[in-house]
C-alpha cells in the first residue's frame, strides 16, 4: 500500500504528482499488464534480448 503524507500548505496537485511517481516506481501497472495474457518463457526471453540489443544500439549511437 502506498502512503503519501500531504504536507502543510501543499497543493493536492503536488501530492497527486508525488503519488503517481511513487506508484510508477513500484511497477504494479507493468506487472498487471504482463499478467493480462500468458507469454511463453521462450518468447519473453526473445523480447528481452531484442530490447537489450535495441538499447545497446541507441547507446552506441550516442557515443559517436
Amino acid at each position: 500500500m502506498i502512503i503519501i503524507n500531504v504536507k502543510d500548505n501543499e497543493s493536492v496537485d503536488r501530492a497527486l504528482k508525488r503519488f503517481k511517481k511513487k506508484f510508477e516506481r513500484t511497477g504494479v501497472l507493468k506487472e498487471l499488464r504482463s499478467r493480462a495474457y500468458f507469454e511463453k518463457p521462450s518468447v519473453a526471453r526473445r523480447k528481452q534480448k531484442e530490447r537489450a540489443v535495441y538499447k545497446q544500439q541507441i547507446f552506441a549511437d550516442q557515443n559517436y
